[in-house]
């Protein structure tokens, strides 16, 4: 990108992300444009996101999604694992078309959009993740079923270390090497092990936790941003050539999780409210962990492009859905930082 025209749009979605705090039409939407901001920089100056005194950024990857999910931890509690029970319907079938619509949906669009090699892996990978935290903060807005979200969260992140890697062997396995074992033991380090940490806090420890859960927003918001900056830096060249392919793909795609989410919830027998919360479970995916996959088990560069380009975009067509079907009332109330976070 010249760095002029770079600059320009570094400029701009920060100019957005200061008008969205006063401008009913883009509340919500100041922290999506800031990561617009962080993307456009790294396409605009690769090397300051790849490396820092011989430090490789992108070692960093892993540490930054374990804090996001110890924050996810800190706001979990037993009782919305003891809704598995109260409500298992709701949550089993969510939980259902999340891993089958997604998955299925990534290896479609690949191929229909012509991906191959990493960049169909990766897409196909951001399908197989569990569901996005931001997913409950978007319940919130949207006003439908957020005990069923945040339990539809924890499930299928717990369940994603036995389904990711599964998913990504039977349909990604034509396109790249897919170590599943290598995948599950990552998954439970990078995933399990953090979100178990900020459960056992929250539990033993009450007062720090609430404490971190105060400040760890802001910092998984760095996280996010750096984490998608590294991500497009390192694969820069290839996002020039497959750049339109991907987005259009990650597009059709987190609609379709939207579409069949609903319908699939609808004709199972659910309310609309409920539906809703399914369209949202499905639609919204982990990206910071298929990030960290892409990583650590693929180490492909070019297999994250997919998430750094679906997540920012979840974020924007989420919210317009909630605002959809809630109009939120114009205040100049400030939103905390957890209320923007994106998947």
């Amino acid at each position: 990108m010249f760095p002029t025209v770079g600059i320009f749009f570094i400029i701009a979605f920060l100019a957005l992300a200061f008008a969205s705090r006063r401008l009913c039409p883009m509340k919500g939407q100041g922290f999506t444009f800031v990561v617009l901001a962080t993307g456009g920089a790294a396409m605009t100056f690769p090397a300051a996101f790849v490396s820092w005194g011989g430090f490789e950024l992108k070692t960093a990857i892993t540490p930054l999604v374990q804090v996001i999910l110890l924050g996810m931890g800190l706001t979990l509690t037993l009782d919305d694992f003891r809704r598995v029970v109260t409500m298992p319907r709701g949550v089993i079938l969510c939980c259902a078309l999340h891993y089958t619509i997604m998955p299925l949906a990534g290896w479609g669009f690949a191929h229909l959009f012509g991906l191959q090699g990493a960049a169909a892996t990766g897409l196909i990978l951001i399908g197989s993740v569990p569901s996005g935290t931001s997913s409950n903060v978007i319940s919130l807005l949207a006003r439908v079923n957020v005990p069923l979200s945040v339990t539809v969260t924890a499930v299928s992140t717990l369940l994603s270390p036995l389904i990711t890697p599964f998913a990504m062997k039977l349909l990604a396995g034509t396109e790249a090497p897919i170590d599943a074992w290598a995948m599950m033991i990552s998954i439970f380090k990078m995933i399990i092990t953090p979100l178990a940490a900020g459960l056992v806090m929250q539990r033993l420890l009450p007062g720090v936790a609430r404490r971190l859960a105060g400040v760890l927003p802001y910092i998984a918001m760095f996280a996010i941003c750096a984490i998608i900056g590294v991500t497009i830096a390192l694969s820069h060249e290839q996002l020039l050539t497959v750049g339109l392919a991907i987005f259009a793909a990650s597009a059709c795609h987190n609609a379709t999780g939207y579409v069949l989410g609903y319908w699939g919830g609808r004709l199972a027998g659910l309310n609309q409210t409920d539906a809703r919360t399914c369209a949202l479970e499905v639609g919204i995916q982990n990206g910071g962990m298929a990030t960290g996959l892409a990583f650590n088990v693929l180490h492909s560069p070019a297999a994250a492009l997919a998430a750094a380009v679906f997540g920012p975009w979840s974020a924007i067509s989420s919210s317009a859905l909630a605002s959809w079907w809630r109009r939120p009332a114009c205040s100049p109330s400030v939103i905390h930082p957890s209320e923007t976070l994106p998947p």
